[in-house]
């Protein structure tokens, strides 16, 4: 039986691996659960399974817990996203909390011995190189959780001695794929949420529109991976059914289909390297009928080219690019700003900030700091 900490444990990632526990109650057993704010359902989740120790990120007050599930160790705060991490009894940490709190707690896990299951980006897009390097040191690789890195991943586990040559790093397009430039940058937020085939959270859904959230994939693929940002190539594949492929140095390409539903990557990071059922459908190959593959356009979309520049120029480039977009989806999402202004706010953030260090956790908290202040700035309206 495996010993599994869910960070993040009432969010859609979360709620899905509750469910493959649920499904197989004899190979998995919850130690840790935490929230950012949502104490009801992180009360029915406790209340159903039963983990030795609970948090809500934004705190809490003992007497708030029902009495009922007082046998619950309850922590608030930091301390308990690092005591989920690496002070209850797990063998697996699922990290699917937001933001770049998640660095913090990849790396108190894995200095805990834990085996991290990761769906949070911002780990590897701001701390790559020192995600990777302890991972190594700990004998833990990083196993992914985000659809198109698995994808990846599964897809190497058939090289054998056959040398992977290039990442196919797939992309719905989102909403906007066939928008002209001009219509997109005046989008509303009601149009940038209407991803037509992930159902997600606000911001990863406006990411998706942007395509920054292809970009900080380039960024993760390349520290997971081990593969130089010119050898990640991403094809836009409306229908999302190819999660990811491998170019091999032999000439085939291996790639993993599947329905979009995140059980499956989900469940494979949690048995692997087993498999087991996840209660997703394979996908009706007759009933699809064809699949499709476009060049992304990285005019209208510059964010795929900042990311590839971002990791070039090194040092805490894209923990910049990560935290003025985070503020500038925030301020899109208020009503603020134009969607165009986005990537005006990222571009700007980058001109000042690039070259900052970030060789600890200290340089690479203030350079999010001062990242999240110049996303803040800009005019309001864009200058696409």
């Amino acid at each position: 039986m495996k010993k599994i900490a869910i960070l993040g444990s009432t969010g859609s990632i979360g709620t899905q691996a509750l469910d493959i526990c649920a499904r197989h109650p004899e190979e998995y057993r919850v130690t840790a659960l935490t929230a950012k704010g949502n104490r009801e359902k992180l009360f029915e989740q406790v209340r159903r399974f039963r983990p030795e120790m609970a948090g809500l990120a934004d705190g809490i007050d003992p007497a708030e817990v029902p009495e009922d599930l007082r046998g619950c160790r309850w922590m608030s705060g930091k301390e308990a996203l690092r005591e989920a991490a690496a002070g209850t009894e797990a063998d697996q940490v699922l990290v699917s909390i937001v933001g770049i709190a998640g660095l913090q707690s990849v790396l108190d896990a894995l200095e805990a011995g834990r085996q991290v299951l990761l769906a949070n980006k911002e780990a590897l897009v701001t701390g790559g190189h020192l995600v990777m390097e302890l991972a190594r040191k700990k004998g833990k690789p990083i196993l992914p959780v985000d659809s198109e890195h698995s994808a990846i991943f599964q897809c190497l586990q058939a090289a054998g001695p056959n040398r992977p040559t290039r990442i196919l790093l797939t992309a719905s397009g989102g909403p906007f794929r066939t928008w002209p430039k001009e219509k997109m940058h005046r989008a509303s937020r009601e149009e940038a949420l209407r991803h037509p085939n992930w159902s997600m959270g606000a911001k990863i859904t406006v990411d998706s529109a942007s395509m920054f959230n292809k970009g900080l994939e380039i960024m993760e693929a390349r520290w997971l991976f081990d593969m130089p940002a010119e050898r990640i190539q991403v094809v836009v594949h409306p229908e999302s059914i190819i999660h990811s492929a491998v170019e091999f140095e032999d000439g085939a390409v291996l790639a993993q289909l599947g329905v979009p539903d995140m059980r499956v990557p989900i469940g494979y990071a949690m048995a692997y390297p087993q498999r087991e059922s996840t209660g997703v459908e394979p996908p009706d190959l007759f009933a699809l009928g064809r699949l499709t593959f476009e060049q992304p356009d990285e005019e209208k979309f510059p964010s795929l080219r900042m990311a590839r520049e971002a990791l070039s120029a090194g040092g805490a480039a894209c923990t910049v690019l990560n935290g003025a977009n985070e503020e500038a989806v925030a301020a899109f999402l208020r009503g603020e700003i134009a969607f165009g202004e986005i990537y005006t706010r990222v571009a700007r953030a980058l001109d000042r900030l690039a070259g900052l260090p970030a060789r600890n956790l200290e340089e690479i908290f203030e350079a999010d700091r001062l990242a999240r202040q110049a996303g803040k700035e800009g005019s309001t309206s864009s200058l696409y």
